[in-house]
Formats: C-alpha cells, structure tokens, sequence
C-alpha cells in the first residue's frame, strides 16, 4: 500500500479494518512532506506532537473496538484560514502571525469529530486575495508538476500538498475560484459547493470578534485525489451548524451512483469574450466526444445571454462592497445602501438566468481558467495565453462566473497540455444539486484519466 499516495477513503477503510495504523498513516505524510516540502513551500505551521498524539488515541481507540468515524485516524491539512485552537491561523498576514483562536470552527470541529487528525496548515495567498500563494509570513508555493509555475491561489498550499502525497485532502475557500483554479493547476479535485451549503463561520481570523462581512460567493470546500473523496468530505461539512445562520435548512444527500448513458451533459469549449488556451478548450471538445461516444446525451451549450464582463465586475463590486464593510475604520463616503440591494438585484438576473439552464441539464462542463499553471510572477502581470497577452485580472473568470451565481462547480483533471502541465475541467451544477453533480462526475471520472502522480513524486 503506497499511503502518502492512498485515497482518504481508503486510508479510512485500512485504518478501520487494522490493516495500518493511524500512526503508520501520519508517518508516510509526515515522511512526504519532510522530503518534499523545501521543494514546494506548501505545508506550514506543522504540528508534529499533536498530530501524534491524536494518532495513538485513535489507535487505542480502536483497540478498544470503540466505533470509528468515517476519517477515523485519517491525517489531513486546513488551509491557514481555519479557526483552528491550539494552532495559528495566519492568512499569510502579518497582523494575524501569531493568532490562536480559542476554538475550532465547525468545519474543523467536525472533521476531527468524524475522526480525521490534523497535521498542519498549508499555505495561502495573503489575506487570500491573489491568484498565487505568496505571502510575507510564510514566502510562495510552487507548483509540484514544475516549481517555476504557481500552484495558484489562493488555496495553493492546500492543492500543492493534497498533489504531492502531502496530504490525502484539504479544505480550501472558494470566492473567485480559489478551490478550483489551484485543484486545476496542481492537477487534483476541487468542489465549491453552492453558497450557503456549508458553513463560513470561523472560516477567517477574527482576534477582534469584529461582524462577518463575506456572506456572499464565497464557499468552503474540498480538495483531493477522486471524486469519492471529495464526496466523503462533502457530506461532512456541509449542511446547518448553529452558527451561521445564512445557511439553508437543504438536506444534505447521499451520492448517488449514474450511469452515462441517461445523463444530459451541455459543454462549452470557452464562454463568449474569455480568453482560453487551446489545449483546455481541445480538452473539453476531446472529453464531450467520449462522453457521446460512452452513451450520454450531449450538446454545445446555448449558454445564458449575459453579458459575462458585467457579472464578473458587479461580483468584484459586491466583494469591494463587503471588504469596505470589514474596514475598522469606515471611508468619508461610504457606499449607499442603495447600491447594495441595486448589486443584489442585479445579481438575482443571474442566478436565475443560470437556474433555468440547468432545468435542461444535469450539468455544464466547461474550462476551470484560461490557462495552465503560468510562471511565477508579480500580481497584475499580463499572463500569456497561446502566446497572446491577456489580463492577469481574466485568470478566474470561468471559475468566478459560477461565484457570482452561487452554483455548485468541480474541478477535476483531464489529462495535461504540450508542456506536460495538468488541464483541470470545470463541471457545473444546479443549485443544491452537489450530490447529483458529484454522482456525474464519478461518472465521467473513468474517461478522463483521474488523479496522476506529478513526475518528481
């Protein structure tokens, strides 16, 4: 059994039936990331005794045949947004370096109520507002299929570590695909949920106790090697916490199993005015003929007539809004109210544009971001696409349409480009359909490949 390569459920599983132990877990991971870890930056603020010191309760736990949880003794990471007691949560802000909350959040409360052992953080971009994990506390992550290129952001950490056999899952945040632009650069399965299916509280440093002000776009979510995983992470997090009431009393369901051949799957090699690399639309165009051929029904897609520019700016707007919100100090001239629900409405065309949509579709496949894992580079530097420059700004855009409607989208690996580099397609659901949308991407999985080892691991 290669552990540090396992899937979380089957390290669940060979823990569970003894076939290893929870401490001989955590040493594979703890082994990886001491081999690797210099190379890619992306684990820190690691604690070593307490992650041993979970790992022999739960091995003597189990000698005393007490019922195990599904991550029964399974080792993990959090990116370092997590309220998490006992261990920093920095955002990669200097401000917060030596912030310890006082308790876990519910996302962390629960994993570790479901048996999982927490290793360390992995790393972020600052403050989580860039598309590249770099940060003046911790320094930047590389990318494991090449270190010159980024893991992405802002849950680069997470992505680079759950890629190299660091980790067999994380959970990262997702406002403007910061779970799915990573999972597709590192080459890894990436969920944003729909909004306000899992919980954000306890989901930033607050040492102040101050008000929370993203209440909207933004997402928790897994990232991991397979579907299934991403499934079993899924249906621990999600659903009403008692403490964020923003959140919908929708049941969370189980999975289930799909067959192709009745799924109705739209597809669209690039979305109107977005720049996109060849070699990801050809993925997508490549994975819709298989998924024809293999008996599903499929179609390009007649995408909402929106004007996709606009939504991405009035989503910038809406979290511009929400950031001045957060400031400790207001501005001379605060945005009116006004402005707020105007935003609001505007953003209701959307959703709903994209509701009746998917009233024909059980989902849209479609790329994650323009491009493949790019250089390392300054915030702001045009990114080059095919040769052709486009705006830094564009990396999210396929990704972030999906925030500022608050679907359920995926990423998952399909294969790599010319320069060897992981392709990540992006699958999109409707509203509250996660376990629906997770069953198709099961489903499809066996296509395109799956989850592939980076060559140095």
């Amino acid at each position: 059994m290669d552990i540090a390569f396992s899937s979380t459920t089957e390290l669940a599983a060979a823990i569970r039936n003894r076939k290893i132990s929870a401490v001989e877990a955590l040493d594979a991971h703890l082994a990886q990331i001491d081999r690797h870890n210099a190379a890619i930056n992306a684990v820190i603020s690691l604690d070593r005794e307490g992650a041993y010191s979970q790992a022999k309760k739960a091995d003597a736990a189990l000698a005393r045949r007490a019922t195990p949880g599904p991550l029964h003794g399974v080792p993990f990471t959090l990116k370092d947004t997590h309220e998490t007691a006992g261990m920093k949560t920095t955002v990669g802000f200097p401000p917060f370096a030596d912030y310890v909350a006082s308790h876990d959040s519910p996302v962390v409360a629960r994993l570790k109520w479901a048996g999982g052992v927490l290793m360390a953080k992995t790393n972020v971009a600052t403050m989580l507002s860039d598309w590249q994990s770099n940060n003046p506390l911790f320094g930047r992550t590389s990318n494991p299929w090449n270190p010159e290129r980024t893991a992405g952001g802002s849950s680069g950490g997470a992505a680079a570590a759950v890629a190299a056999g660091m980790t067999p899952f994380d959970v990262g945040t997702d406002m403007q695909a910061s779970i799915r632009l990573p999972a597709a650069f590192s080459g890894v399965y990436g969920l944003k949920a729909t909004e306000h299916r899992v919980t954000l509280a306890g989901a930033f440093p607050n040492p102040g106790g101050a008000a929370r002000s993203v209440r909207l776009m933004s997402c928790l979510g897994p990232l991991a090697r397979s579907v299934d995983d991403l499934s079993l992470i899924y249906q621990i997090i999600a659903g009403p916490d008692g403490r964020d009431t923003d959140l919908a009393p929708v049941p969370v369901e189980t999975v289930p199993k799909l067959d192709l051949k009745p799924l109705r799957l739209a597809f669209a090699p690039s979305f109107p005015g977005l720049p996109v690399a060849g070699d990801i639309s050809a993925a997508v165009e490549n994975l819709a003929k298989q998924l024809q051929s293999a008996g599903a029904i499929v179609e390009e897609a007649r995408l909402p007539k929106l004007d996709l520019h606009d939504n991405l700016a009035q989503g910038g707007a809406l979290i511009g809004m929400m950031m001045e919100a957060a400031q400790p100090q207001p501005p001379e001239q605060p945005t009116p109210v006004s402005r707020w629900f105007e935003a609001l409405a505007r953003r209701d065309k959307s959703v709903l544009a994209w509701d009746r949509f998917f009233d024909d579709w059980d989902a849209l496949l479609c790329p994650v971001a323009m491009t493949t894992a790019f250089p390392h580079c300054e915030p702001g530097t045009p990114i080059k696409v095919d040769g052709k420059e486009q705006s830094y700004w564009m990396l999210p855009a396929y990704g972030a349409v999906f925030n500022y409607s608050g679907h359920p989208a995926l990423a998952m690996p399909c294969g790599e480009d010319r320069d060897g580099l992981p392709i990540g397609l992006q699958l999109v659901g409707k509203r509250w359909s996660e376990a629906r949308l997770l069953g198709v991407a099961a489903a499809i999985e066996p296509l395109t490949g799956g989850f592939r080892r980076p060559p140095a691991y």
